[in-house]
């Protein structure tokens, strides 16, 4: 399910340095151009499933890992990437500047 790359191994450590290690929810976040994959700390639930990685615990819901059949977390420019293996669907006709479509929808 889960590849966790160095990187975001480091960061996850340097984070947790001086806090007791938290369960980490990979989910879906509803964006204007469709759902992307993001973290968080929460508790896992019997709908989800967790694995261990780089001595972390992540918990994703089952349904959705279904959907993208596993995930990288790396780290990008911005912080931690979610990279699915099966790309989430897009939102058609919206979107805003940062990903290239136009605020509003189509014209």
């Amino acid at each position: 399910m889960l590849e966790l790359t160095d990187s975001a191994r480091k960061e996850l450590e340097a984070y947790f340095e001086n806090k007791e290690k938290a369960t980490i929810r990979i989910y879906a976040a509803n964006g204007c151009c469709g759902a992307r994959l993001a973290l968080a700390l929460d508790d896992a639930t019997p709908d989800d499933h967790t694995e261990e990685k780089g001595g972390f615990t992540f918990c994703m819901n089952k349904e959705l890992l279904s959907q993208v059949q596993g995930v990288t977390v790396n780290m990008g420019y911005m912080g931690f990437m979610i990279d699915p293996l099966v790309p989430l669907p897009a939102v058609e006709g919206g979107g805003c500047a940062a990903c290239g479509g136009g605020c509003g929808g189509d014209d």
